[in-house]
């Protein structure tokens, strides 16, 4: 008789969840054909909401809904961008590292001779530089505000 004493003692603890003030009890059904349903799921996968319930929510009541694309082509230039700026920045380290150690271990005509074999290849970096530049604004004008303009 103890455990059953014990039993009903437990169960009327507080266990389980709040009840909710307002729940969600009403529910509706639609039916869409295989056109509508592939248009859904493209707009929900958009939306980037976790549950359907919560879209059709959203879409019913025109809470905002944010829509976040992301896009291969443009992702994989900025990474490739953003690794030549490291390439860069590194490079300028090795330039500033290496005209301090000519001018200190090499005579002043040893010197001169590699400072001008290293502003020739200052110079290709900097042809090399104003080349991505430019590639980076015809991107920009050719795929990107285009894309902006058919979106709008």
């Amino acid at each position: 008789m103890r455990m059953e004493e014990n039993r009903k003692k437990k169960s009327t603890k507080g266990v389980g969840r709040k009840p909710k003030s307002d729940p969600a009890v009403h529910r509706y059904v639609v039916r869409l054909n295989s056109e509508e349903n592939g248009r859904f799921n493209i707009q929900f996968q958009k939306s980037g909401l976790k549950e359907h319930s919560k879209f059709i929510k959203a879409m019913l009541f025109g809470h905002e809904i944010k829509v976040v694309k992301i896009d291969k082509a443009t992702m994989d230039y900025y990474i490739r961008l953003t690794n030549f700026y490291h390439q860069f920045q590194g490079i300028g380290n090795n330039y500033n590292q290496t005209v301090k150690a000519v001018k200190t271990n090499f005579g002043e005509k040893r010197a001169y001779a590699l400072l001008r074999n290293l502003e020739k290849a200052t110079i290709d970096l900097v042809v090399l530089s104003k080349r991505i530049i430019m590639l980076t604004h015809e991107f920009e004008e050719a795929y990107l505000i285009k894309r902006k303009r058919e979106e709008g």
